[in-house]
């Protein structure tokens, strides 16, 4: 069997377990991955929220609206990047409703612990040149936790599994954030933006 097919057999044999996966008793719905056989670019968020749960598919509402027009203003369509870049998260379920009722729960310790094994996984199995990290959780499971305002607009380099790769974050794209008011932290996410689409690995979008 040629590597690549033994490749496409594990990836698919991954995805059969991580989508059978229901260790978190506290989540809501199934797992939840825009998966991709051969990327070379991986996007990491945090984990999906109702209407994603209900429709099966990565930042499908408001958040991804956000997310896409940012990379449609330089020419990168919603289908060109959903067809060559994966995207997962630190969690891959819905992780319910704040009992506050402000928003959906953050993931807890456990839950992500448990999906670790998941972004390990496909960390190992597509070895990306680049991965983006949408938000402060998404960017803390590669490099050391900071705020966003030193994370954003550059390139990192990072490592986990033994897997190298660049590492480039974003705000996270919610409609509830502030963080975007400020033009000097527009400037970060523009900075940003212009590494990812610059990036080698970026090339096949």
């Amino acid at each position: 069997m040629s590597a690549a097919k033994a490749n496409a057999r594990n990836f698919a044999s991954h995805l059969a377990g991580l989508f059978a996966c229901r260790l978190c008793p506290n989540v809501v719905g199934r797992p939840i991955t825009g998966a991709v056989a051969g990327a070379r670019v991986m996007l990491v968020g945090q984990a999906p929220g109702p209407h994603e749960e209900r429709g099966g598919r990565p930042f499908a509402h408001t958040a991804g609206r956000r997310l896409f027009s940012w990379f449609a203003a330089l020419g990168i369509s919603e289908e060109s990047f959903r067809r060559a870049v994966h995207i997962c998260a630190v969690v891959r379920c819905f992780p319910g409703r704040n009992p506050a009722g402000t928003g959906d729960r953050l993931p807890d310790a456990d839950e992500i612990g448990n999906c670790a094994r998941h972004l390990d996984r496909e960390l190992a199995l597509l070895r990306p040149s680049l991965v983006i990290a949408v938000g402060t959780l998404a960017a803390s499971q590669f490099i050391e936790k900071q705020s966003l305002d030193m994370l954003a607009g550059r390139l990192h380099r990072a490592s986990r599994g033994g897997i190298d790769f660049d590492l480039v974050v974003l705000p996270h794209p919610s409609g509830r954030s502030t963080w975007l008011n400020h033009p000097e932290h527009r400037a970060l996410l523009e900075r940003s933006l212009s590494m990812i689409v610059s990036h080698p690995g970026f090339s096949s979008v």
